[in-house]
Order: structure tokens, then C-alpha cells, then sequence
């Protein structure tokens, strides 16, 4: 019986998004979980189908682990039985309600529909941010409290989802960027496969700093699905980058961390309207003064 190795490290919180994007280079399959609710570990684990690649993943970790100013990783190794691999990964993805609006379906699910919701078809396990995690799940609930308003940012937009899931709301333009080139790639096509890619422009681009956002900017709403770090270094930019009025949608870390990140908005000027919990992982929603 073949199999496939499945590879994992631990890192801090700062190294995540760069050992993310390490694994993803050579991986089918990408996932992270923290490992400590009030400690900074991180696992980061890949499916690797080629082992030829090993040499190329070291080599990407090294890199990861310099520009976040760590020691390489070591990297421990286990199995995953091949056959049957995508058929499950397939199965553990299947059409998932969130909210009272979104239906967010994989392609193998594509004609899976429930009155009443917006479908939004995401192809599994290509880029984070496919709806299953709680932190997509928190945006996507945040985004259907509001009232329609636009253009709209997503930083970090990974599948594209959050920004797919506002355009497809809204009909409003929504310009979201991601660091990743080939998880930039991975969201334009979905924006295509939604056939939002008329008013959804997904592109690769270094967060607020990104022509394709400056372009644009103000804007009514933007989203932030990252980690409270990044959250914090980025807040005076996301507040001169809101509308007067306008409202920023911020995920990616725990509720013990939520008041770190909501101090560091409050200096920016901005406000919290509302705090959602899913499943461990906070959401707020803050509104520039």
C-alpha cells in the first residue's frame, strides 16, 4: 500500500504565515493548529506526495526561519495512506451553512445548494480560508450583521473568500491581496469559478501596502483573517485606509489576545462594535470614529 509523508514543525506565532508559505511551495495539503491556548507554539503540517521535493521544502523552511528571525524547524515525519487520500480529504469538507446567509461548498459539491443562501464554491484544501475554520466562519457571521456598503479590502485573502462572500452579498467591488503568489493564483480562480471575478479583484500584493489597494482606497469595510501581531502593526494603516464611518472585520487570534489587538485600533481611532467567538477563535468588528 503506497503512502504519503506527512510533514510537520513547530513554530511561534511570527513565524506562521512564512512557514505557511514554506510548506506550500512543494505540499498538497496545508494546515496549522496552535498547540498552547496561552502559549505561542504553532504545528504547521504539509502532505507531501513527492519525496523528491524534501530537499526543496528544507530549503524553504530555512528561508522562513530567517526572515522570521528563528532557527530552522525540525521537521518530524510521519504517513498518510495514499489511496482513498482525496476522497477523504473530499469527505471532510462537505457543504458547510454559516450564518444565515453563506453556503460554502468545494467543487466536488458544486451543484449543493440550500434556500436562501449564497453558494460560494471554494475548491478544498487549495489556500486557506475555504469556511471551515473558525475564523472564516466569525468574518463571514460578522459580514451579514452589517448593511450593504462598499469597495471593501481583504487583507490576507487566501481562498478569497471573505472578499467573494461581500461581493456576492453586496454586488459591490472587493479588491483582496495575499503575500502568497500561488495562493494569489488560487483566489483568482475561484473568483472566476463564483463568476465574481467582474467585481472581486484578487491579487498578489504585500497588504495595505499593495498598489491594487491604494488604488481604491478608502473603503468602506475591511477584512483582516491573520494572526494579532500583524493585526496590531497594521492598525494606523487600516484606519487611514477606512472611510470615515467605516468598519474593519479582524480574525485570526484567540480571545485572550483580543484586547491586545482592539487597544492597538483604539490608538488608530477606531471603535469596537462587536466581539463573535467560534469555537475558541475571537472576531471583531471595529468602526473608524
Amino acid at each position: 500500500m503506497s503512502v504519503l509523508a506527512r510533514l510537520s514543525v513547530t513554530v511561534p506565532e511570527r513565524a506562521v504565515p512564512a512557514t505557511v508559505a514554506a510548506f506550500e511551495t512543494v505540499c498538497e495539503s496545508v494546515s496549522f493548529l496552535r498547540l498552547d491556548e496561552r502559549g505561542d507554539s504553532w504545528s504547521v503540517e504539509g502532505i507531501l506526495r513527492d519525496p523528491a521535493r524534501r530537499g526543496e521544502l528544507a530549503a524553504a523552511l530555512a528561508l522562513a526561519a530567517a526572515a522570521s528571525g528563528i532557527a530552522p524547524p525540525e521537521v518530524a515525519t510521519g504517513t498518510v495512506e495514499a489511496e482513498g487520500w482525496l476522497a477523504r480529504t473530499r469527505a471532510a469538507f462537505p457543504p458547510q451553512p454559516i450564518g444565515r446567509r453563506f453556503l460554502i461548498r468545494g467543487t466536488h459539491d458544486a451543484a449543493a445548494t440550500m434556500p436562501g443562501r449564497i453558494a460560494l464554491t471554494i475548491d478544498a484544501g487549495l489556500a486557506f480560508g475555504s469556511g471551515e475554520h473558525a475564523t472564516t466562519r466569525g468574518c463571514l457571521i460578522a459580514l451579514e450583521g452589517l448593511r450593504r456598503c462598499g469597495p471593501v479590502a481583504d487583507i490576507g485573502t487566501g481562498s478569497g473568500v471573505l472578499a467573494l462572500a461581500a461581493a456576492a452579498l453586496w454586488r459591490v467591488p472587493a479588491v483582496g491581496v495575499e503575500l502568497d503568489p500561488w495562493a494569489a493564483r488560487v483566489a483568482a480562480e475561484n473568483a472566476r469559478l463564483n463568476r465574481l471575478h467582474r467585481l472581486a479583484h484578487l491579487v498578489h500584493g504585500d497588504g495595505w501596502r499593495a498598489p491594487a489597494l491604494r488604488r481604491h482606497a478608502p473603503y468602506a469595510l475591511a477584512f483582516a483573517n491573520i494572526f494579532a501581531r500583524p493585526l496590531c502593526a497594521m492598525a494606523t494603516r487600516t484606519a487611514r485606509s477606512l472611510r470615515r464611518g467605516g468598519r474593519a472585520i479582524l480574525s485570526g487570534f484567540h480571545p485572550a489576545q483580543a484586547r491586545m489587538v482592539m487597544a492597538a485600533h483604539r490608538r488608530a481611532g477606531m471603535v469596537l462594535e462587536r466581539q463573535i467567538v467560534v469555537d475558541g477563535w475571537a472576531t471583531l468588528v471595529l468602526r473608524k470614529r
